[in-house]
C-alpha cells in the first residue's frame, strides 16, 4: 500500500490524524506528515482516514495492508 496526499488540496483539518494517528500527524508547524508506505494492519485506519478526509486529498494505491 502507498498512501499519497495531494498538498495543493490539503487544508490541514486533521481528521486523518484522528482517523489514522499511527500513518498521519502534524508537524511543530502544524504541517502534515505521513508515512508513505504504512506497515502491517493501517489498512482500515488508511480507509477511514481516506474517507474522512473534506477535500478528499489522501490517495491509496495498491492493497489496504
Amino acid at each position: 500500500m502507498r498512501v499519497r496526499v495531494d498538498r495543493a488540496s490539503c487544508e490541514n483539518h486533521g481528521q486523518c490524524v484522528f482517523a489514522a494517528p499511527g500513518v498521519f500527524s502534524f508537524d511543530d508547524d502544524e504541517e502534515l506528515l505521513y508515512e508513505e508506505a504504512p506497515g502491517p494492519g493501517q489498512g482500515e485506519a488508511v480507509a477511514r482516514a481516506v474517507r474522512s478526509c473534506p477535500v478528499r486529498a489522501i490517495t491509496v494505491e495498491g492493497g489496504r495492508g
